[in-house]
């Protein structure tokens, strides 16, 4: 048993690299980015998944072995509460703490005058990213964490011991976790590694996204020189977090910066020249980076396949999949495109036409992944997955 369930790894390990490399395997493989929606399949609540990790792994094998997929990622549920709540985090909603049992976590947006980052502290943050996030920006994301100058307490020294050792317990239990999906199931690791764009990180961590807004309008230059001063600590993070074999992608999760959520003018004078040069330096490490295109994009793909022949692999959520299999499909993989809406409202029949639909138009020369548009929360009807599973292994045989 344990060497044919070896033999079934490495045939999908082999398909999902063949497909990430545009090339053609023997099947279309799947890889949907499931969340909340393990936890809808195996029984249990959003609060549970997201407060037990070791719930989300289980429900995490359970799916992959039940819906024989190629490819999962170990945990998309990845907001553990035990690791956020351990320093005392405040811009993430805890699902039956601050929300419904039933509702995933949610990030807290800071109130303009709560943001986390001040208009005046560009200069700072551009001086010394690593000085700013830990003297300033720290203690005012954390409920216990204490600013320098302020008088030391008991809660804040336990808030890094705690946060630490959360950490700890928590990434290194992806190991096994890797190691259970790959035994039990001969199901592959989808992703490894962290990839952010700095003005992402502006937006979500720092100004939140209205104070970013008016910061684009009114401090573009400030703008621009923070994007600066963060690609260099953000690349290395992707670098030294990448896949050591280089064969699993960087996940890298854009959202605040798709259309319209900034103008063409500061994607092309802010946000583009400041990530390309990243993108461009972890492909010269070898390491592909999986574009999760939330939202629309379509007018940025022409910028997209500026990028070398193989380094990213492009993820379809509201796009039109076959315009972007048209200008990006010479280049670089495709995965995505079956609407979330209709996993979650459609009928079977429907998703399978879906399905069919993409894999004639977009999958006929490899170099296509079956995945939903977005991540899959428990909304999403169980029948339906099915359908997508069912119809990729009917029709994705080249």
């Amino acid at each position: 048993m344990a060497k044919d369930m070896e033999k079934l790894y490495a045939e999908r390990f082999k398909r999902y690299v063949t497909a990430m490399r545009n090339e053609k395997p023997d099947r279309v493989p799947i890889r949907p980015f499931v969340a909340e929606f393990v936890a809808t399949y195996a029984g249990y609540t959003c609060q549970q998944v997201t407060q037990d990790y070791e719930m989300a792994f289980a429900a995490t094998r359970k799916c992959a072995a039940d819906f024989d997929w190629d490819a999962v990622v170990p945990n998309m549920v990845y907001g553990w509460s035990g690791l956020t709540q351990a320093i005392g985090l405040k811009y993430y909603a805890v699902p039956g703490v601050d929300l419904s049992v039933n509702t995933g976590f949610q990030y807290k947006e800071p109130s303009e005058e709560d943001a986390f980052m001040k208009v005046d502290e560009y200069d700072a943050l551009i001086a010394d990213p690593t000085g700013f996030l830990f003297n300033v920006w720290l203690p005012r994301v954390s409920t216990d964490v204490r600013a320098p100058g302020e008088p030391n307490t008991f809660r804040n020294n336990l808030s890094f011991l705690k946060g630490g050792m959360a950490m700890l317990q928590y990434f290194m239990a992806f190991g096994t976790q890797v190691a259970r999906l790959r035994q039990e199931s001969g199901t592959v690791s989808a992703i490894a590694g962290m990839f952010k764009s700095p003005l992402d990180i502006l937006a979500d961590k720092l100004r939140g996204y209205i104070n970013l807004c008016w910061d684009l309008m009114e401090r573009p230059k400030k703008v621009r020189a923070a994007c600066e001063a963060l690609a260099p600590h953000l690349t290395h993070l992707a670098v030294t977090s990448a896949d050591p074999t280089k064969n699993l992608p960087l996940g890298f999760w854009m959202h605040r910066t798709c259309t319209p959520f900034i103008t063409r003018e500061h994607f092309e004078n802010i946000h583009w020249p400041t990530l390309k040069p990243m993108l461009q330096e972890v492909w010269k490490h070898g390491n592909q980076v999986l574009f999760y295109a939330e939202g629309k994009w379509g007018p940025h793909l022409a910028r997209f396949a500026e990028l070398p022949e193989g380094s990213i692999v492009f993820h379809c959520d509201r796009d039109d999949i076959f315009e972007v299999h048209r200008i990006l499909g010479h280049k670089f993989c495709i995965s995505g495109g079956v609407p979330n809406g209709l996993l979650s409202f459609g009928k079977p029949h429907e998703v399978r036409e879906c399905c069919k639909k993409i894999i004639d138009g977009v999958a006929r020369d490899g170099g296509y992944i079956m995945d939903s548009s977005a991540i899959v929360q428990n909304d999403a009807k169980i029948e339906n997955m099915r359908a997508m599973t069912d119809a990729t292994r009917e029709y994705g045989v080249y």
